[in-house]
């Protein structure tokens, strides 16, 4: 069997797993569509408020809506996880027995999360391999070496950036699975239009007057614009299955999913990171934010608040919402949150200005007109304004004197993977399976950096309330070849500074294709798509289990190492042995690494066409042009 796409005449080795409908008849597609519940499409639009008026919550804990929501996650969880151990079969280990009594005594029950990080398409279409190989619903996911179920067994679900549009647009399509999303007739993930482009379907003139009018008609309203509203709505037409890109589409509405709000799927984390317009480096004490269905906010010692999701756009001051203020719906428009996150790609729209001199000076100047509108000191920017926590907390609170609130790329302080919402005490996380995607080395393929700046992170003061265990540096990493296979990190509890989760470090890795693609690629036809997808999906494996016929039970032992600990039962042989393998064991090796260049564990798959294309500039321009001339002509 073999993915739908790739040469028939070079099948998959012979382990694969169908994750991909081989016959485009037997396609299931999408057939329910994400809530439209945003008053005015794009506008955020002013409402009555409800009974109780909204007001900015001290992050001292768990909000009460997660609190009430936790119960029914954490039960919808128990029979995956039975299911997941079951399969797993660990040696020497009765895990029904175990688990008999979770029901009236949690203590037993593995709290896991799940970390996708950055890197464009290369981290989303990566991470969907890791979703895919980890989610039951998958096509294969649950047969021999297979790990089908622990999506299902898992709490949380953290994202940022290029791992955001993998995590915003399932949530935004319904919780739906990365198989629908790539069905031949599915309306989603056609990753071969260009988002320059846009819909095959569309013109690029009326997607540009589409984009732009929506914005147009924010700014309107009164609100402040950046390039990251262009960014989030040319997003959206190509990440979630409604009319119009799901321009009413909110990402507070996940929490009005059935599937969700009744536990049926974990808690989405989307992750941003403070900062000012015209500031260039993100220091070390940023304020890292959160977007979940319910709130926006950050845990940091600085802030540590939170407001309604629902109702950002409304005029808080002080930590609540005057009485002669009404209060805003629509603001967090789903593709906005999803460009928030991953605003470092607003730099691939900048770079119009760097190709003037091939193209004739009027396109250039056309389309230079649009960010000429928008204003330099907001090029790389999402704007939040007005500003929900605004004179909150004002000794402690960096944004507290701004009536703005801006946040950027949830990857610009370096801390690529999304952690920091998984590390929060107060969620008492137990294990995190980490993906790797991010672009650290001259080949774009991962070398740790993102664990080791959460680790540093881990030691500051603003991080009070989190603990991460220890890891080495990024040259320490690439020289044991920690960035060539799974790693372990905190296998040893007595050693980290707090109750830290064990973290399970999975890195980006050729396995069947080369899927190191660059960050910068807007454009990749559906044949390469889908291999870097199975890649992924041997990554998150190891290979279906044939690079180590024991990462299985390793799993299995990592869901319940902290479980363990805290029933004080002993850890199996088997375990013991996992962990001999995978865990970081504290050597350090800072001699300067040999360039990089991993080579293919399994034979490589062959695609029938085309390699994967960056975005040109030219395509680019043809956008920014006929925005601009859209623009000119509604101004």
């Amino acid at each position: 069997m073999y993915f739908y796409g790739l040469s028939a005449s070079n099948p998959r080795h012979p382990h694969a797993v169908v994750v991909l409908y081989p016959n485009p008849s037997q396609a299931n597609p999408l057939v329910e569509r994400a809530l439209s519940n945003a008053p005015n499409g794009y506008v955020p639009t002013e409402v009555d408020c409800p009974p109780n008026r909204p007001e900015i919550r001290n992050a001292d804990g768990l909000s009460q809506a997660e609190k009430d929501w936790l119960p029914l996650r954490r039960n919808a969880t128990v029979p995956a996880i039975r299911d997941l151990l079951r399969r797993v079969a660990i040696p020497g280990f009765d895990s029904e027995a175990y688990l008999a009594n979770v029901g009236t005594d949690a203590t037993a029950l593995p709290n896991i999360g799940i970390a996708a990080s950055g890197g464009g398409y290369r981290a989303m279409l990566c991470g969907a391999g890791m979703l895919a190989a980890w989610d039951s619903r998958t096509t294969g996911a649950t047969g021999e070496g297979q790990l089908g179920g622990l999506l299902q067994s898992a709490t949380y679900l953290s994202a940022l950036s290029g791992g955001g549009w993998l995590v915003g647009s399932l949530y935004s399509n319904n919780f739906t699975t990365v198989e629908k999303s790539i069905a031949p007739n599915s309306k989603v993930w056609q990753l071969n239009a260009s988002i320059a482009e846009g819909p095959s379907d569309i013109n690029i003139v009326s997607y540009a007057s589409d984009v732009y009018s929506a914005i147009d008609e924010k700014e309107s309203a009164g609100y402040n614009i950046s390039i990251t509203d262009f960014w989030g709505r040319m997003l959206s037409y190509q990440l979630i299955d409604a009319p119009d890109g799901g321009i009413g589409v909110t990402f507070s509405s996940i929490a009005e999913d059935k599937d969700f709000s009744s536990g049926n799927a974990p808690l989405p984390l989307i992750v941003a990171d403070g900062r000012s317009p015209g500031e260039k480096l993100i220091p070390v004490n940023t304020t890292i934010f959160e977007f979940n269905p319910w709130e926006l906010g950050s845990f940091d010692s600085g802030l540590q608040g939170f407001v309604p999701l629902k109702y950002v756009g409304s005029n808080f001051s002080g930590g609540f919402l005057p009485k002669d203020e009404k209060c805003v719906e629509g603001f967090d428009n789903a593709g906005f949150v999803m460009g928030t996150s991953s605003s470092l790609f607003n730099q691939f729209i900048l770079q119009i200005n760097t190709v003037s001199a091939s193209f004739p000076k009027v396109l250039v100047n056309l389309a230079e007109s649009v960010l000429n509108h928008i204003g330099d000191d907001e090029n790389d920017i999402a704007d939040w304004t007005p500003n929900p926590f605004y004179n909150f907390k004002n000794e402690t609170n960096l944004s507290a004197s701004s009536r703005r609130l801006t946040l950027v790329d949830g990857g610009e302080d370096l801390q690529n993977i999304p952690y920091h919402p998984l590390i929060q005490n107060s969620r008492a996380v137990d294990v995190i399976f980490s993906f790797d995607s991010s672009a650290d080395t001259e080949y774009s393929w991962p070398n740790g950096a993102s664990p080791a700046a959460t680790y540093a992170r881990s030691q500051e003061d603003i991080a009070a309330g989190t603990s991460f265990p220890a890891v080495p540096d990024n040259v320490t990493f690439v020289n044991l070849g920690l960035n060539t296979r799974p790693t372990f990190f905190g296998c040893d509890s007595a050693n980290t500074t707090g109750p830290s989760p064990l973290i399970v470090y999975i890195p980006n890795y050729p396995y069947v294709f080369s899927s190191n693609i660059t960050t910068f690629t807007f454009e990749i036809n559906n044949t390469d798509r889908n291999a870097i997808i199975q890649n992924g999906w041997d990554v998150a494996t190891m290979g279906n289990a044939t690079r180590d016929p024991q990462w299985p039970v390793c799993v299995g032992c990592a869901m319940l190492h902290r479980s363990w600990e805290r029933t004080k039962t002993p850890i199996p042989e088997a375990c013991n042995e996992c962990f001999s393998k995978y865990c970081w064991d504290g050597t350090v090796n800072a001699s300067t690494p040999a360039e990089y260049d991993p080579p293919f564990v399994l034979d490589p798959v062959s695609v029938e066409s085309g390699a994967l294309r960056r975005e040109s500039p030219a395509a680019m321009v043809m956008l920014a042009t006929a925005v601009s001339i859209v623009s000119l002509a509604l101004l």
